[in-house]
Parts: structure tokens; C-alpha cells; sequence
């Protein structure tokens, strides 16, 4: 169980659920040791938040367990989907702890928010990768254009109006053509901190927040599958993670594995409880 996430699940406010999918791993497979691993190195944070003067155990987090994963894609992403839809139904914000980064389709279809915003070094823009559009390289393209796969060959699936990549460093062609487009806003590392002086909301809107632990720096969070250096600090992440999580409907932490001593799942583990905190502060 997360570290303080001891409420009922009928009176949960928040409910958190891991989903250990690692099907398309692309370098260094163990985002399946994700949930684990951020459950077990949140384990030491304090319970009390002085910013908020709040108890992360007060503020009616579940943890729901694991959804487990199989490779067929398409199908578990539906369940994932459903699992998290029902904690939408009953008014609580469902947290996702990953597994590779394509679990935040399911977020996004279950929550269907209007901008996606991203912590991530990779652009994930492929409209396919190795020929499998559900790769997790591609999960942006598929939350902004859909999906037209499966046995039905059309489904109707929500997606996003925008989408905002912080940290982004690196792409094909192709995905930086894409990120040209006026409905993406790429943020190069260097300009994160400016972005985030300069958020004031997204006019409204719901959002979702999917942090995928690659945004950061490799020499905070080398437990990832595919490393990018000059990242982001987490002192950076935390500060986008503050003024997101307010407007948000959904988030996610994703694509820490057990490549490491521990200090990628310690960095999402803190950022996923900065997010509830945030979020909580601002009802």
C-alpha cells in the first residue's frame, strides 16, 4: 500500500492504482517493478506537509492495489481504463503509478480532460514505433489524434484538444513536425522554470498530469528505460507538478523500473504526493 493512502475506498477522494505494464519497453525493460518500487521507497516520507499544513493521510487517499498487465494491449488498456473510470464515477481523482508511459491513454480516456500536460524528455509523437501504434512512444500521438485500431478497427476513444511536453529534448523529424502544430507546446528544458513562473491555469479547462520520470535529469532518476541527459531537476518537476495539479482531473507518475538504487521511484513517489497535496490545497 502507498504510504498513507488508508482510506475506504466508498469515502476515497483520490484512489491509486498501479498498472506494471511493460510490453513495449523500448531500451531497458522493468517499468513492471514501477508501482512497487515507488510504494516502497515513499515509504520514509513524512506524513505532514508544512506547505500545505496538511497529512497526506487525511486527505482520503485508496490505494486500490495493481491492475495486472498481459500483451494484449488494446484489451488491458480497455480494463486499465475501466478500473480508473469507475473512481471518476464516484467523484474521486484516480493516480496512476506506471508501468510504461502508455498507461496515460488509459488515464486520459477515463478522466477525458481537455489539455494533456506532460513532464517528459521524449516528445512521444510516433503515430507508430516498430509498427505498433500502441508503443510508448507514441501515447501523446494517440491521447491528441485517437486511435482506429483494434477488432473494430474505429473506436471512438476521447483525446485532448492540447497537449504541452515539459522538458522535451528529443524526437524524430516527424514528432517535432507534429510538435509544430498550433494544439503542442514543447517546452525545452532550459525554459521550464519560466513556464512555470508564467502558468496561470488553463483557462478553465480540465487537465491531466502525466509525469514520466525520464523528464528528469538521468543523474536524479537513472531508473528509467531510456535515459536523456539534460533534463529537468526535481526541484524544477516539483514546481510544474504544484501549478498543474490544481486543475487537473487525473495524474500519473510512469516509467520508473529497478534500474537503480532507488532514486527514481523515491522522485515520483514525492511527486505524485506533491500532486495530492496541491490538488487537495486548491479545493
Amino acid at each position: 500500500m502507498f504510504p498513507g493512502a488508508n482510506a475506504d475506498r466508498d469515502a476515497a477522494a483520490y484512489v491509486l492504482t498501479g498498472a506494471p505494464l511493460d510490453a513495449t519497453t523500448t531500451f531497458q525493460p522493468g517499468a513492471r517493478f514501477g508501482p512497487d518500487r515507488v510504494r516502497k521507497f515513499a515509504s520514509t516520507y513524512d506524513d505532514y506537509d508544512r506547505r500545505t499544513d496538511s497529512f497526506f493521510s487525511d486527505l482520503r487517499v485508496h490505494d486500490a492495489g495493481d491492475v495486472p498487465a498481459w500483451d494484449a494491449l488494446d484489451d488491458y488498456l480497455d480494463h486499465l481504463t475501466a478500473e480508473l473510470r469507475a473512481a471518476v464515477i464516484d467523484d474521486a481523482v484516480p493516480l496512476l503509478v506506471g508501468g510504461e508511459h502508455t498507461v496515460t491513454w488509459a488515464g486520459v480516456r477515463a478522466t477525458d480532460p481537455d489539455v494533456l500536460v506532460t513532464l517528459d524528455a521524449h516528445l512521444d509523437l510516433r503515430d507508430a514505433y516498430d509498427g505498433n501504434p500502441l508503443n510508448h512512444a507514441c501515447v501523446v500521438r494517440r491521447c491528441l489524434d485517437g486511435y482506429a485500431g483494434g477488432e473494430d478497427g474505429g473506436r471512438d476513444y476521447p483525446t485532448v484538444d492540447e497537449v504541452v511536453v515539459l522538458g522535451a529534448r528529443t524526437g524524430s523529424p516527424e514528432e517535432w513536425e507534429r510538435a509544430d502544430a498550433p494544439d503542442v507546446t514543447a517546452v525545452a528544458p532550459e525554459d521550464v522554470a519560466d513556464w512555470t513562473a508564467d502558468f496561470d491555469g488553463v483557462d478553465g479547462r480540465d487537465a491531466y498530469l502525466s509525469v514520466d520520470i525520464d523528464g528528469a535529469d538521468p543523474g536524479f532518476a537513472p531508473g528509467t528505460g531510456t535515459m536523456e541527459p539534460f533534463g529537468l531537476t526535481p526541484r524544477e518537476m516539483r514546481d510544474a507538478v504544484r501549478a498543474v495539479a490544481p486543475h487537473c482531473v487525473g495524474f500519473d507518475a510512469v516509467e520508473v523500473n529497478d534500474r537503480d538504487d532507488g532514486q527514481a521511484a523515491a522522485l515520483a513517489g514525492k511527486l505524485l504526493r506533491e500532486a495530492v497535496y496541491a490538488h487537495a490545497d486548491a479545493r
